[in-house]
């Protein structure tokens, strides 16, 4: 019975994955009735549930719900084989958001192949229209010309690569997070992270960050060299691993001072707001500085 409700959902959430407005909800958690289905079933059970919920999915939305089941049902079968074999929730993260990533790099080739669509050429496309309307409307600042409009188009066309393994990883994220307690009422245990206090990067990653920044000074941000470009994306996303470091690092203070998990969420949130904070994760890794903090 249960399957039967997870099926519902799973057809509700991929027809309001194709609805303007709803569709901002139902996505990032899409995959999750996917996932359980998978885990839980057996393999013929979920072909037969899958192709009811993608048969009724294209009677009522047509071709465009077939497409969209197909890109979520790959990363939920590639998760839920992994939940099946008691993987590590980091192996079960990496190869979910590999999977999501490799569907959208494949999906830009396949338009750009197939249809002649360039993506990044459209996205630079709706960009200089909707300024060229603003300017009309006088909305513009007067400093605004088409040079900088150009050089805006060429930054966001060069973080798209970022943009792309956000949402990934956000999507796996809050799909793992979900399926893993909801398995868990079902009997079934899946392994979970470890607590925040016991995050860790490797000394490594400090090094590689440094020689980002330093590659920057010296490369013309406003080139459309390759090296411009991975640079764009690296320090963005090398940035980002810092500041969940550094909120690692607030919730082992907390557990050492017995403080209210509270104050490390707390705390958290300026870190994400003012990306220089992230300093503090690069500290934390490249120095002892839990060993001051830890209890004698």
């Amino acid at each position: 019975m249960k399957s039967i409700l997870w099926s519902v959902l799973a057809l509700v959430l991929l027809v309001s994955v194709a609805l303007p407005g709803i569709n901002l909800l139902a996505v990032p958690v899409v995959m999750v009735p996917l996932v359980l289905l998978y885990t839980t079933l057996t393999r013929q059970q979920f072909a037969i549930h899958m192709l009811l919920v993608l048969l009724f999915a294209f009677l009522i939305n047509g071709p465009v719900s077939l497409i969209l089941g197909f890109f979520f049902l790959v990363p939920a079968i590639i998760m839920g084989h992994l939940y099946r074999r008691r993987s590590v929730a980091r192996t079960v993260v990496t190869a979910g958001v590999l999977a999501v990533l490799g569907q959208f790099l494949l999906e830009m080739v396949l338009f750009n192949a197939i249809f002649g669509i360039s993506i990044t050429g459209e996205m630079g496309n709706i960009i200089r229209d909707q300024v060229a309307m603003l300017q009309a409307q006088g909305l513009m600042p007067p400093s605004w010309t088409t040079e900088v409009t150009e050089s805006f188009v060429r930054t966001v066309v060069q973080s798209i690569p970022w943009v792309l393994i956000a949402v990934s990883f956000t999507l796996v994220i809050v799909t793992h997070g979900l399926t893993r307690k909801l398995l868990s009422r079902e009997g079934i245990e899946v392994p979970g992270f470890k607590p925040a206090k016991d995050w860790m990067l490797p000394k490594s990653f400090v090094m590689y960050y440094l020689i980002a920044l330093i590659a920057d000074l010296f490369v013309d941000s406003t080139g459309d060299s390759f090296m411009n470009t991975v640079l764009v994306n690296l320090i963005p996303l090398l940035r980002l691993v810092f500041t969940i470091q550094a909120i690692g690092l607030f919730f082992f203070i907390a557990d050492q001072k017995r403080w209210s998990k509270a104050i490390p969420v707390l705390l958290a949130i300026p870190v994400f707001l003012f990306p220089p904070l992230s300093l503090i994760g690069v500290l934390d890794v490249a120095f002892p500085i839990r060993k001051s903090f830890t209890k004698s």
